[in-house]
């Protein structure tokens, strides 16, 4: 088999002609067809334009996206101290407390402002060493 046929024939309808009337059988078939020198100055082109776009496009997306992020950051930190705070049905808050020392009972209470007892733990050692002035304190004048 020969590489090339009718190349002395104009390329065109004429060489078409002469194919088809000189062949067993016209059928479609697919194929690899290579391109021109042309054709490939003019893609390597479309390609590094192409190439530059989306750069420029990465870029801005870059950028659009830090935007969105410097948005984003607080709302989400928000989020989750509410989701948190759901959670445990809580927060925690650093407020002035107030100890009490139970002598009877050998206890410390700490109460908040709102007089809710907020922690209670056995007394130490040297919480229960009391001086000869205290008094036993009932929330009365009495």
């Amino acid at each position: 088999m020969q590489k090339e046929l009718a190349k002395d024939i104009p390329q065109g309808k004429q060489r078409a002609a002469f194919l088809m009337d000189n062949c067993d059988k016209v059928e479609d078939k697919g194929y690899m067809k290579r391109f021109t020198p042309e054709q490939l100055s003019q893609m390597k082109e479309e390609l590094s334009e192409t190439a530059i776009k989306i750069n420029d496009i990465e870029e801005r997306k870059k950028e659009v996206m830090a935007e969105f992020k410097e948005k984003l950051d607080p709302l989400t930190k928000e989020k989750q101290r509410i989701l948190t705070g759901l959670k445990n049905k809580a927060e925690h808050v650093t407020e002035q407390c107030y100890k009490f020392v139970d002598m009877e009972t050998r206890e410390v209470g700490y109460y908040n402002q709102d007089g809710e007892l907020i922690e209670s733990r056995p007394a130490y050692a040297d919480e229960l060493q009391g001086t000869i002035f205290q008094m036993k304190r009932t929330g009365t004048e009495e």
